[in-house]
């Protein structure tokens, strides 16, 4: 695993570094309900429309760009907001780092919350579960089916979208003593 994508927990940002030992990149969705929590209500349409473009933007240089006129714009008014978008731009933009064909798909956990959705969806039919066992079989036997369909029917990234990745994993390194190893680093 490359990348994982969450909110800005703490404690979930520290299990991702130290179980999955990948990178860690902030939800684009869940960053943008942050900033409106920081707001009035009737600023949230000026602020979505602020910054909903930085993640929509051509490149890393343009969503820059579009991060810094954010800022410009909201300086006098909403200053906990300028201070949040200053803080995590880095973890923000690093999809950009990633293929331009895997941005949209990279920016939002919504595939997770898709699935937490059905789970909740699923518990509330049942109401009352008589013991925690009947409770973790159930969640477990959705986790068990939406594997089963992930690994059969759907593709969150297409092969072709992958072979970039999978070209830059593959690559040549030379040792201290001049010698070249061919590498091929786990996924």
């Amino acid at each position: 695993m490359q990348v994982a994508i969450s909110d800005a927990h703490a404690g979930l940002k520290a299990a991702i570094a130290k179980v999955l030992g990948c990178a860690w990149r902030r939800c684009t969705v869940h960053f943008l309900r942050d900033c409106l929590g920081r707001a009035r209500k009737d600023q949230h349409g000026l602020l979505a429309a602020l910054i909903r473009p930085i993640f929509n933007a051509g490149s890393l240089a343009e969503a820059r760009d579009r991060l810094s006129e954010a800022v410009a714009h909201l300086e006098g008014s909403l200053s906990k907001v300028v201070t949040l978008l200053g803080d995590a731009e880095p973890d923000i933009l690093a999809f950009y780092s990633f293929p331009a064909d895997h941005w949209r798909k990279l920016r939002s956990t919504n595939p997770l919350e898709r699935f937490n959705k059905e789970i909740g969806r699923r518990t509330d039919v049942v109401g009352i579960f008589p013991d925690d066992a009947s409770l973790i079989r159930l969640a477990g036997m959705l986790c068990l089916e939406q594997n089963d369909e992930w690994l059969v029917g759907r593709r969150y990234l297409s092969a072709a979208a992958m072979e970039p990745l999978l070209e830059q994993r593959l690559h040549r390194h030379i040792t201290t003593e001049g010698e070249e190893v061919r590498e091929l680093t786990g996924a």
